[in-house]
C-alpha cells in the first residue's frame, strides 16, 4: 500500500498554487498608455470643442472614436497588460469592458453636464474646464483594482 503525500506537502503545494493564481490577476489590468491616450484624446476633445466649429469638432470625434475603437478591442477586457501574459477571460472576468465602457459613458454625461454648467455661468472654455481627463486618469486604475478584487473572489470560491 502506497502513501499519499504528507499534508506539509499538500499545503506547500496549494500555497504555490495561491501565490501563482496571486500573480496572474495581478496581471489583470489595461497598459497605462491606454489612460493617458484617453485622457490626452478627451482634453483634446474639449479643446476641439471650445473652438465652436461643427466640422472640426465633428472629425474630432469620429477620429477619436475611431482610435478608441481600434485600440479598445486589445486592451479593454483587463486580460493583457503587458506581453508577458495573457489572461482568460474565466479569470479577468467577462463583465470587465461592460464595466470599462459603462464608466466612460458616466464621464461622458459629467462632462457634458459640466459643461452646461460651466457655460451657464461665464466659463470661456466650458468644454475642456468640464473635461474629467485627471478622472480617467487616477480613476482608470481604481477601477482596475475592483476588477482584480472581484477576480479574487471568484477564485476564492473554487
Amino acid at each position: 500500500m502506497t502513501n499519499g503525500p504528507s499534508e506539509k506537502v499538500v499545503a506547500s503545494a496549494l500555497e504555490a498554487i495561491r501565490r501563482g493564481q496571486k500573480k496572474v490577476i495581478a496581471e489583470i489590468d489595461l497598459p497605462t498608455w491606454y489612460w493617458w491616450g484617453l485622457a490626452g484624446g478627451w482634453i483634446g476633445l474639449g479643446i476641439v470643442s471650445d473652438l465652436h466649429n461643427p466640422w472640426l469638432i465633428s472629425a474630432a470625434t469620429l477620429a477619436f472614436g475611431a482610435a478608441h475603437a481600434s485600440v479598445a478591442h486589445w486592451v479593454v477586457g483587463g486580460r493583457q497588460r503587458s506581453t508577458q501574459l495573457r489572461v482568460s477571460e474565466g479569470v479577468a472576468g467577462r463583465s470587465t469592458p461592460f464595466l470599462i465602457i459603462g464608466c466612460l459613458m458616466v464621464l461622458v454625461a459629467f462632462t457634458i453636464v459640466g459643461a452646461v454648467v460651466d457655460s451657464s455661468n461665464g466659463v470661456s472654455h466650458p468644454v475642456t474646464v468640464a473635461s474629467v481627463a485627471i478622472v480617467i486618469v487616477l480613476g482608470g486604475p481604481r477601477l482596475m483594482g475592483v476588477v482584480r478584487r472581484r477576480a479574487e473572489k471568484r477564485l476564492s470560491r473554487l
